[in-house]
């Protein structure tokens, strides 16, 4: 069986990817916007998920001049619309397969 590396980032390689001060990214964290694993800023782990994230939601503070606040809202709202795109398309093809009887 092969095992897949994951990827898991310290607090200062994570800033240094996403060229952010380490204030800016606890500010990140305390807003919710992602949960890295580790109790304590010195502890935290970031994942490819959070990262991936961060990207999203710096790219949103970037672009649209968002505070952090805005952008947590805004990931929660896009995350909500995916889920609800996902069950739309769920619910659509239970339908055709109940029509197709």
């Amino acid at each position: 069986m092969a095992t897949s590396l994951l990827l898991q980032l310290t607090l200062e390689e994570c800033c240094q990817r996403l060229e952010l001060p380490e204030d800016i990214l606890i500010e990140i964290v305390e807003y919710g916007i992602v949960e890295p694993d580790g109790k304590t800023p010195a502890e935290w782990r970031f994942d490819t998920a959070a990262l991936s994230r961060l990207r999203q939601a710096r790219r949103l503070q970037r672009e649209l001049e968002l505070d952090w606040a805005a952008v947590a809202v805004t990931l929660d709202l896009l995350g909500e619309v995916e889920r609800l795109r996902t069950e739309n398309d769920s619910l659509k093809r239970r339908l055709l397969r109940f029509l197709e009887l």
